[in-house]
């Protein structure tokens, strides 16, 4: 087990560089995002995370095409390798030869979390499962993440993230009619935020309580997490929520509008009733306060169409900066609708630290989501690079007690690389 951050010792500049987590080892045996795209978090916040590829390596590493569109990086390798595996070391080990399996023990013994997403099949066949695991160390927290749960007759089946969105109900959030896909990896990147979350929780259970524990998590349960409310209205009420955004069927003060240089805003105000008379003042339609066709709330909705179409004009004399500043001046909730590529210059976003800059080894200084959340007393995010494959097996038998002639027997019989 790793040395605990309660000692009196660690100093707050120690954390401050390492992490909120610094201190704790992960151990991966995963491949795409679902599941190392949580310890990549963990990493985020300061873990330790030793990714063990085996093979050819995670073929995510050769996932070059999604959606039609090459998300090749220069060097040959998928982008979605990068997002899943930054902050990680790499060990190239081939865990069913026996001196393989001897390192994975040894490896695991000193491990806080061993995480994987391979079938429930395959981590029993590779004893790699809850069970095999915490015999080497009865403290760690096991982490699993499945297609469909670890339990019902899907149990053992695989699945990629259009197909947790399909099954959760996702891919009719647009239009009821014809299913369509939310890209890229939005639940794979749920289910690795659901799994880091669930690790954090077991591992506090553990500190706390001294319980140590597996946790499972799986692309379906994140996408009827995300699914919260949708799933929850139609068990009540018994009405579909989740619709096609028809802008002719929604409140001005509940929709989009595009403004004279072809930008668009958006605004939400609730309640609607509260807002309604400012802002007719401020876009310069006062006779709609005594229009009867708009007189009350019932009334707006009967004639949303036409009350629509009348903002329609208005919004579009403007532009979108000139109309943010107007209402923002005013108390309105309005907000541009960004393109990705805006976000990564937007100020809001990088005064955050919501997007930085990162200096990256084989790309150059690219910009990337930051952590989420701020600490007051440690930092989180990105600190180093994907690894190339096996990029530090050398230095990670060495730290297992491993000699120079170790290492080369290791590779002369391809254990490791």
């Amino acid at each position: 087990m790793q040395e605990n951050l309660t000692n009196p010792e660690t100093s707050a500049s120690a954390v401050l560089a390492q992490g909120p987590l610094s201190g704790i080892r992960v151990v991966e045996y995963g491949v795409f995002h679902a599941g190392p795209g949580a310890s990549a978090i963990l990493g985020d916040l300061g873990a330790e995370v030793i990714k063990i590829e085996t093979g050819h390596g995670d073929p995510e590493r050769f996932w070059n095409v999604l959606g039609g569109v090459d998300i090749t990086v220069p060097g040959g390798e998928s982008i979605m390798f990068e997002i899943s595996n930054r902050n990680k070391k790499g060990l190239h080990l081939d865990i069913q030869k026996e001196k393989g399996r001897e390192v994975f023990r040894r490896l695991v013994a000193t491990a806080d979390v061993f995480l994987t997403n391979l079938r429930l099949s395959t981590t029993a066949a590779l004893g790699i499962d809850y069970e095999s695991v915490r015999r080497i160390n009865p403290a760690i927290i096991h982490a699993g993440v499945s297609g469909y749960g670890e339990k019902g007759p899907a149990a053992d089946l695989g699945a990629f993230d259009p197909m947790g969105q399909a099954r959760s109900g996702m891919m009719y959030l647009y239009d009821d009619q014809n299913p369509a896909l939310i890209h890229m990896a939005v639940l794979d990147q749920a289910a690795a935020i659901t799994t880091s979350h669930a690790i954090l929780a077991a591992l506090f259970a553990r500190e706390r309580h001294g319980i140590a524990q597996s946790v499972h998590t799986s692309l379906y349960s994140s996408g009827l997490w995300l699914m919260y409310c949708n799933l929850y209205a139609k068990s009540v009420l018994n009405r579909d929520t989740a619709f096609a955004w028809k802008r002719y069927e929604n409140s001005p003060l509940r929709n989009s509008f595009q403004c004279a240089d072809g930008q668009w805003i958006i605004g939400v105000h609730h309640p609607e009733g509260k807002y309604w008379e400012k802002f007719c003042e401020i876009t310069g339609q006062q006779e709609l306060l005594s229009d009867s066709r708009f007189g009350d709330a019932q009334s707006r909705r009967s004639n949303v169409a036409e009350l629509v179409a009348i903002f329609d004009r208005v919004l579009a004399t403007r532009t979108c900066d000139e109309w943010i500043g107007v209402f923002q001046r005013n108390g309105l909730m309005f907000t541009p609708v960004q393109h990705i590529g805006e976000v990564l210059d937007d100020p809001q976003a990088l005064e955050n630290a919501y997007v930085v800059e990162f200096d990256h080894p084989a790309h150059g200084r690219v910009k990337l989501p930051g952590y989420p959340a701020r600490f007051s007393a440690a930092q989180a995010g990105m600190r180093a690079a994907a690894p190339a494959p096996g990029e530090h097996s050398r230095e990670i038998l060495l730290g297992l007690g491993y000699g120079e002639d170790d290492l080369a027997e290791l590779r002369e019989q391809e254990v490791i690389r």
